[in-house]
C-alpha cells in the first residue's frame, strides 16, 4: 500500500457556520475534541500568527509539539502546523462549508510534512520514537482520529455545549 499524505475525513453539523468555527478555533477546548491532545498552553487570543504547544498522549507515550495558526478566516477555516524541535511535521486545519437549513459541512484535514526536506528523516525517527507509530501508519491512525474528532465537535455543538464566542 502507498503511504497516505494528505488525509481529510467530513460530517455535517446541524449549526451555522459560525458556531462551528467557534467550536474548532477555541485551542483551549481541542482536547475535548482530539482522541490524542490531552491539553494546550497558548496564551492570549487565538488568531493567525497564534503559537500554542500540544501535549499528546498514545497509550503511555506522551510528547508535545509546537504550533502556529496558519488560517484563522470565521466560518469558513481554521488551521495550524505543527513542529517538533523546529522541524516541520504537520498541517492540521478544518474547512467549514455552510450547506442551507442551518447545517454546515466540517471537514477535518491533515498534510503530512515530513518529507522532501532535509529533517523529513530525523523528524519520522523522533515521531516513531516518541509516538510508537511509524511514519507509514500515521495517516490511518489520524484518519480514525478525525472521525472520533468530528463527531466529539458534532455532538457538542448539536447539544447545546456551545463554544465562546471566538472574535
Amino acid at each position: 500500500m502507498e503511504r497516505e499524505w494528505v488525509v481529510e475525513e467530513s460530517v455535517v453539523v446541524g449549526a451555522e457556520p459560525a458556531e462551528v468555527y467557534a467550536a474548532v478555533a477555541d485551542l483551549r477546548r481541542m482536547p475535548e475534541w482530539s482522541p490524542e491532545l490531552f491539553a494546550v498552553w497558548v496564551r492570549g487570543e487565538v488568531a493567525e500568527g497564534t503559537r500554542f504547544v500540544g501535549f499528546n498522549r498514545l497509550g503511555w507515550r506522551i510528547w508535545f509539539t509546537t504550533c502556529w495558526v496558519s488560517a484563522a478566516v470565521p466560518g469558513e477555516v481554521f488551521a495550524f502546523r505543527v513542529a517538533s524541535f523546529g522541524m516541520p511535521v504537520a498541517l492540521w486545519g478544518y474547512r467549514i462549508e455552510g450547506i442551507g437549513g442551518g447545517r454546515t459541512r466540517l471537514t477535518e484535514y491533515w498534510e503530512d510534512l515530513r518529507r522532501d526536506s532535509r529533517s523529513a528523516r530525523p523528524v519520522s525517527l523522533m515521531g516513531r520514537v516518541f509516538t510508537g507509530v511509524p511514519a507509514d501508519r500515521r495517516a490511518a491512525l489520524n484518519r480514525r482520529g478525525m472521525r472520533a474528532t468530528l463527531e466529539r465537535i458534532r455532538t457538542a455543538v448539536e447539544g447545546g455545549n456551545r463554544p465562546r464566542d471566538i472574535p
